[in-house]
């Protein structure tokens, strides 16, 4: 088939441009012919399989003279937050992605259109596809699709932007995906999508880099990870916390921490409170990919407390190259673990009530950390353990798309 690939964020940064990019590259292993429409900066270049026709959407330019807007409100690169688009901003955002698809139509016929997170850029091309079938028999036949990622919903939840707009258009696709049973309730919620147009179809991970390397994993201290952005919205306040409780039920134990940061004030401030541990922090920033799979190899325990993911890739990533797992018990994540990963690596801790989408009581924390504390104390005593993650590589998710 053709199939067309829409983001408004860059495709290669964050966990759904991983998922766009991935996406992209499996379908191409699969023999479709493909475009992608994404927004970027004066400054990016991303890098797709030879033959995929890319049409970039460039931001901080006389058209769209603001950078690159992000899903969530703090972006690990310069980014615009929905909530401060004006209305001449949101016209000019309108503007520049229906130029993009029309620049894209007049040289690829798609038979099939992917649009990532049920947002602006979204109900852009939905509209603007809905008028063309109007008047293009070539597109006549062409199925529209969108997939959520869990901050289009979190962003519709938390502003009035063109909330109207939004809805319509993605009740203009022909199918909506979601990542789990949970946010398939969601989006049915919040943008009024019929349940028969909702399929659920997971994440997926590279089955050909992730995977455990016989030899790397040593006896001896105690390795815990974690990898995500450094912030308190993804527990690692909490986890430091937690660790700071456990001097007697590991000794001899280390953490590393893998991830950027958006708030440096924020960073500066959980760094200061790693000091004070009875083991060893290390931030190691982001990495490479292969230093990644490295670091998951080397660790015993990956550990990731948040308050808010759509199903993380990084999960599935750390039971691949053999890490036991602690996570918070997410909405929607413990089926789809049930669903497609083989084995018992895992142990999900019991999250504190939210009064935000990503914001605990405050008086839950202290016994959440003391959840936490318990799991990562029998985890790192448990044996090593082994998934079987075939069901959530980028080629089994692309299937399940098509």
């Amino acid at each position: 088939m053709n199939i067309l690939h829409l983001s408004a964020q860059k495709p290669d940064s964050t966990g759904s441009g991983v998922y766009l990019h991935e996406t992209v590259s499996a379908l191409a292993r699969a023999g479709h012919d493909q475009a992608v429409i994404a927004g970027i900066a004066p400054e990016d270049n991303p890098a797709f399989d030879k033959g995929v026709l890319f049409k970039p959407v460039r931001f901080e330019t006389s058209d769209l003279p603001f950078p690159v807007v992000g899903m969530s409100n703090v972006m690990p690169y310069r980014a615009t937050r929905y909530c401060d688009l004006t209305p001449a901003m949101t016209e000019q955002f309108k503007a520049a992605f229906t130029t993009a698809l029309d620049d894209v139509l007049a040289q690829f016929t798609p038979d099939l259109i992917i649009c990532h997170h049920l947002y602006l850029a979204c109900s852009v091309i939905a509209h603007r596809i809905a008028q063309l079938k109007e008047v293009d028999s070539r597109l006549s036949d062409c199925v529209t699709c969108g997939l959520s990622h869990s901050t289009d919903i979190r962003q519709m939840l938390q502003i009035p932007l063109e909330r109207d707009f939004i809805r319509s258009g993605v009740n203009l696709l022909d199918r909506v995906y979601a990542l789990h049973e949970v946010q398939a309730t969601e989006i049915e919620q919040v943008y009024g999508v019929p349940s028969e147009r909702i399929r659920v179809v997971g994440t997926g991970y590279d089955a050909n880099e992730f995977h455990a390397v016989p030899g790397m994993r040593k006896s001896g201290t105690a390795k815990l990870i974690f990898v995500g952005k450094i912030c308190r919205s993804k527990g690692v306040e909490s986890l430091l916390k937690a660790l700071a409780n456990l001097v007697e039920e590991i000794p001899d134990a280390e953490l590393k921490l893998v991830g950027g940061y958006s708030d440096r004030q924020e960073y500066d401030e959980l760094v200061n409170l790693s000091e004070s541990l009875h083991l060893p922090a290390h931030f190691a920033g982001r990495l490479s990919q292969d230093d990644l799979v490295r670091s998951y190899n080397e660790a015993d325990v990956f550990v990731l407390p948040s308050f808010y993911e759509g199903l993380p890739l990084v999960v599935v990533e750390a039971l691949a190259c053999g890490c036991k797992a602690v996570v918070s018990d997410l909405p929607g994540l413990r089926p789809w673990l049930e669903a497609n990963i083989v084995g018992d690596a895992v142990t999900l801790v019991e999250m504190p009530r939210m009064h935000d989408v990503d914001s605990p009581y405050e008086e839950d924390l202290p016994l959440f950390e003391k959840r936490l504390a318990s799991a990562l104390a029998q985890a790192l005593k448990a044996p090593a353990a082994s998934c079987d993650t075939s069901k959530a590589s980028w080629d089994a998710l692309a299937m399940r798309l098509l």
